[in-house]
This record gives structure tokens, sequence and C-alpha cells, in this order.
């Protein structure tokens, strides 16, 4: 007999877990750059942010920690700047390839 499991009884997934190096992080950002999706993006620096620690991020990028919990939500499209902000205060570079 198959048992049924109900989606309510799984349990939560926390991809945040799963960013614990340097690596993973750049791994998981560059696929999401390539993807192209401004919301995307800011979802995923918004999950690395909180990886590391959200309130930190904020102080180190000069941003509001509610400000950069709004600007970094899913569906959000965040300024340039910000994110280049936000990217420095994570420790990442932003580098530009050509296109092959």
């Amino acid at each position: 007999m198959t048992q049924i499991i109900k989606i309510s009884d799984l349990p939560d997934f926390d991809f945040t877990e799963h960013l614990d190096s340097e690596q993973a992080i750049a791994e998981y950002l560059t696929l999401v750059l390539e993807d192209g999706d401004s919301a995307l993006l800011a979802a995923a620096l918004g999950d690395i942010a909180k990886a590391r620690g959200m309130t930190q991020v904020a102080k180190d990028a000069g941003i509001g920690r509610e400000s950069l919990y709004k600007a970094l939500r899913s569906g959000s499209q965040p300024r340039f700047d910000t994110v280049q902000r936000v990217c420095k205060a994570l420790g990442l570079k932003v580098t530009v390839q050509p296109a092959t």
C-alpha cells in the first residue's frame, strides 16, 4: 500500500543552509546572473544575505536592515547601486566576460 504524504507534512526547505562556502555562493549567483532576471537576482542576494546575517550585511552596506529586506525580497527590482553595495558587503565581486 502506498503511503500518502501531505505537502503540509513536508519539512520547510531553506536554501540558505546550502550557501555555506564562498564557492557555493559564487556558483549560485553566477547561475542567477546567467538567467538575466533582476527579481531573481534580488531574491538570490537576499538568500545570501540571510545566510551571512542580514543585520551585519545591512550595516556593512550602509543600508537600514528593513530597507535591505525590502530591496531584496522576492519580486523586487533593486537599483544597481543597491546591488553593488550589497555585493561589496558580502565580499562578492561582479565581473563581466564576453559571451561565447
